[in-house]
This record gives C-alpha cells, sequence and structure tokens, in this order.
C-alpha cells in the first residue's frame, strides 16, 4: 500500500509538469475544460494520479477547480497579466537585489554562461511562429541564474511561478496574429525592441554590481514584454 502511495505521487507529479507544460505552451488553452478521462488517455495515466495532478495546478493557478464541474485551465485577462508582472517586478527585483549583494564568483560564473548561450541562439523558430524551444529554455536559465545569489529559497520559488505564468502569455502572443486595431502599435512596439541588449545591460549592471540599476532594468524589462503582449492578443 505504501509502495502504491509513493507510486501514485511520483506519477501525479510527471502529470502535473506534463500538463503545466501544455497549458504555458498553448496546446491546452485558456479556459478548456479538462475532462478526466480525455486527459488520462492522452497522458496515459490514471484517474487518481490526474486528480492530484490537476488540484496540484488549481494551487498554482494554472487549472480552475470548479465544485461539482471539475477542472478547467484558467482563463487570461489584460488585467492579470497586469497583476502578475507588477508582482514579478517586486518579486524579482527584490531576488536580484539579494543576488547582487550575496553572489560571488560562482553566481558570476553562471551568469555570464547563460547569457553566453542565449545570445547565441535565434529568438523565433525558424519552422513556424513562436518562440524557438532552445532559445526559451535558455531564456528561463538565464533569468534564474541572475537570481541564483538570492539566499530565500521563497524568492526565488515565488519567481519560478510568477514566469511561468509570464511565459504562457508571451507564448499566446508569440502564435497570435495583432487585431486590426492593435497591429501598428504592436508593430511599432516590435521593431524598437531590442531584447539581446536588453539582456546585456541586465549582465552588465549586475556584475558592475549596481543592484538598483539591475532592477530598474529588470523591471523595464519585464513591462516592455507586457506591452507588448497586450498589443498582440485581444484580451480583455
Amino acid at each position: 500500500m505504501e509502495s502504491s502511495t509513493v507510486a501514485s505521487r511520483t506519477m501525479a507529479s510527471t502529470l502535473s509538469a506534463g500538463i503545466r507544460s501544455d497549458i504555458i505552451g498553448g496546446a491546452l488553452p485558456p479556459g478548456a475544460k479538462l475532462r478526466i478521462k480525455e486527459l488520462c488517455e492522452r497522458y496515459g495515466a490514471g484517474a487518481i494520479p490526474m486528480r492530484e495532478a490537476l488540484s496540484r495546478l488549481a494551487t498554482s493557478g494554472f487549472v480552475i477547480a470548479e465544485d461539482q464541474r471539475g477542472f478547467r485551465v484558467s482563463e487570461v485577462s489584460a488585467q492579470e497579466l497586469t497583476d502578475i508582472t507588477e508582482t514579478r517586478v517586486h518579486v524579482e527585483c527584490e531576488a536580484l537585489r539579494q543576488s547582487v549583494h550575496n553572489g560571488g564568483l560562482d553566481w558570476e560564473e553562471k551568469l555570464i554562461g547563460a547569457h553566453y548561450r542565449l545570445s547565441r541562439l535565434p529568438m523565433l523558430a525558424s519552422g513556424g511562429p513562436g518562440l524557438d524551444p532552445e532559445w526559451e529554455c535558455a531564456h528561463v536559465a538565464f533569468h534564474a541564474a541572475l537570481l541564483s545569489g538570492c539566499t530565500s529559497k521563497w524568492l526565488k520559488s515565488l519567481s519560478d511561478l510568477l514566469r511561468d505564468q509570464t511565459a504562457r502569455y508571451r507564448n499566446l502572443s508569440v502564435v497570435a496574429q495583432p487585431t486590426a486595431a492593435k497591429a501598428p502599435k504592436a508593430r511599432r512596439r516590435e521593431a524598437s525592441r531590442d531584447v539581446a541588449a536588453e539582456h546585456q545591460q541586465m549582465v552588465d549592471a549586475a556584475l558592475s554590481r549596481d543592484a538598483e540599476r539591475a532592477c530598474a532594468l529588470l523591471a523595464e524589462h519585464f513591462r516592455a514584454t507586457t506591452q507588448l503582449v497586450l498589443a498582440r492578443i485581444a484580451i480583455a
């Protein structure tokens, strides 16, 4: 019985990670009904670990649990994205401030290495719309490296969660075509933005131990992404 319980929890963890990834990537779209039977067939799992996985995702905001109605993917909205962004600014800027003050040579080496890898990869996929998967992984690793000198596990844990929530919106915006009203605004923002330069400036400020400038650049980076996303996707 104990072995069976451990196996079920392990399966639930695997399922949670897989469903979360599909929500972030857009394979499970906002508002989609999550039917247990269909999900079990899709992911090759039993109902008990599937329910546990969905319950876990409900606690992190990716899934909504409705009384007597099951589960569905959380909706997206402009208000929520703005809230996520501003919360991320507060949390990650404090984590970055600690990282700059406490990080040693190992932190510097990790940051430089993560930035180098990111800078060598194309941002957009060559075979169609969307971000290049390898770039996306390197981008996550870069932002994690920025904060890796932070000594607070809770700040880093919250940063990871908020980063995933932001990635969900960013992925939706990359594959979306801007509405007619928003297209000119989206094109202007895309043309004027140099993401690689933003990353370089953050690295330079962090390595110079200028925590306030690094935090200001990080906040500007997050808000620019949010404005670009809102200019591309039609959400209320």
